[in-house]
């Protein structure tokens, strides 16, 4: 006897494809990021947290909410990138070549990068590392002369 299947509801649809987005952002992310070379281990890694077996229990394969995760896992992928080179265009610190190796222009003295912040991206570090003058962060607010220490 076929099996018969519940429809799912819109709010079922909505939340499975907003799942689907936060991974695929997610997934975007940390490839963008990665420090190591890609191997094959890289792509069972990620066809696991895409097609892996919490989500086949939470979606089941030819079922409307495996649809929906497979949809936002596609916008939350491309929305990363889309987003990113909105932003990249947009700047006049970075063009094209960001994508490419990270490239992007040296601060200047105008900018300041404050103490105790943390440096993201590789290139900016050897960029500090290789003589950009760096800005001393900005001196803490006066104290009163009758302030106790």
């Amino acid at each position: 006897m076929p099996e018969t299947s519940v429809p799912a509801s819109v709010i079922q649809l909505l939340g499975a494809g907003c799942f689907g987005a936060v991974i695929g952002w997610f997934l975007y992310f940390i490839n963008r990021y990665r420090t190591g070379e890609a191997n094959f281990g890289d792509i069972t890694t990620i066809l696991g947290v895409v097609a892996g077996v919490g989500v086949m229990a939470l979606f089941p394969q030819r079922s409307d909410l495996f649809g929906a995760y497979g949809i936002g896992l596609a916008i939350g992928f491309f929305g990363y990138f889309f987003i990113l080179g909105g932003l990249v265009s947009l700047s006049k610190n970075f063009d094209v070549d960001f994508f490419l190796d990270g490239r992007r222009k040296a601060p200047t003295t105008e900018y300041l990068i404050p103490e105790g912040s943390r440096i993201t991206t590789a290139a900016m570090g050897e960029n500090l590392r290789s003589g950009v003058p760096s800005v001393p962060a900005a001196p803490s607010a006066p104290t009163r002369p009758n302030d106790p220490i």
